[in-house]
């Protein structure tokens, strides 16, 4: 039986981990995954510590030749925000800028002059986007001002309809075409206002933001968050997922157990990538609690429904 849009009738007769195994055995989008480029990701990833004096400020990963994933470190920011880098033939695509003294800009046209060294053609455009408009997210941007060939869009609602074709917000998804590269755009509002996901076509790769990650999800405004939730399973049900991957990493290897916020040297942190089980899970749990949104810690994730932070979306310590 699949997943419906009536999904809380479903969830009342069966419990959360026969839907979760349930969607796991039974894959909901077709079965021929042709034309999927493959990746590889880390096994860890640098934090931060325990001696900033020998780390470096970015760690920067090839998942594969046209997909790139950067990690801001923690001697820089406690964020440790994930930036994503995706080529196309004609341009390329940056999602967030960076948390506090963030030079994204510098490293990013670095890795763009050694992407066209190697296929050996002239460096391509750069469109800067971002997931949401929370300072860690776009702290960077001021480095992009006044560089050729880059487009900066702004996280507002109306900068993203006009850049990315969405008529109606937040039902319609948009996209942005890189080159034999198409990359739609779903807004997904609830940890804030402009938020958006990115969904790779040529990896399978689904850009969840701060909307899902192994972490603490703070929701700003509930019913946006459900519906927003509702609308990304919806949209993968048609579509192979290889990974949803998020812009933080809180949660540690340790089933339940998070960092507290702050932390900077994460030496047994969860895994970046989580699964569309991870997503069919929060979705359950929120169905759930609608009309009594609560704190929830699950194994991988938090559902943390507070009032934000001024600047963030979390809650004061």
């Amino acid at each position: 039986m699949p997943i419906t849009t009536d999904i809380a009738v479903w969830v009342r007769r069966h419990s959360p981990a026969a839907v979760v195994l349930f969607c796991l055995a039974v894959p909901l989008w077709p079965q021929t995954l042709a034309g999927i480029q493959p990746g590889v990701l880390p096994k860890a990833w640098i934090t931060g510590g325990p001696n900033c004096l020998t780390l470096p400020e970015w760690q920067v990963h090839e998942y594969n030749p046209s997909f790139y994933i950067l990690r801001e470190s923690g001697c820089i920011n406690y964020e440790k925000p994930f930036l994503y880098l995706i080529f196309g033939r004609d341009r390329a695509l940056l999602v967030d800028t960076g948390a506090g003294a963030s030079d994204a800009a510098a490293v990013t046209q670095k890795l763009i002059a050694k992407w066209a060294q190697q296929h050996q053609r002239a460096a391509v455009p750069l469109v800067v986007a971002h997931s949401h408009g929370h300072g860690d997210h776009v702290a960077g941007d001021k480095g992009f001002d006044g560089m050729p060939n880059v487009t900066l869009v702004p996280a507002a609602v109306d900068a993203l309809q006009k850049a990315f074709g969405i008529v109606n917000w937040p039902e319609q998804a948009g996209s942005i075409d890189l080159g034999d590269r198409v990359i739609d755009v779903l807004p997904i509002p609830g940890h804030h206002p402009a938020h958006v996901a990115y969904y790779d076509r040529k990896t399978g790769i689904l850009l969840t933001g701060d909307h899902l990650y192994p972490g603490r999800l703070y929701i700003s405004d509930f019913p946006a968050y459900l519906a927003s939730t509702r609308r990304l399973v919806a949209f993968t049900e048609s579509r192979p997922v290889t990974h949803i991957l998020g812009c933080h990493i809180e949660q540690s290897s340790t089933p339940y157990v998070d960092y507290p916020i702050g932390t900077m040297y994460q030496p047994e942190e969860h895994s970046l990538e989580l699964g569309r089980a991870h997503l069919l899970e929060l979705l359950i749990e929120l169905e759930r609690m609608k009309d009594h949104p609560v704190k929830l810690p699950l194994r991988d994730i938090t559902i943390f429904p507070r009032e934000p932070r001024p600047g963030r979306g979390e809650p004061q310590p």
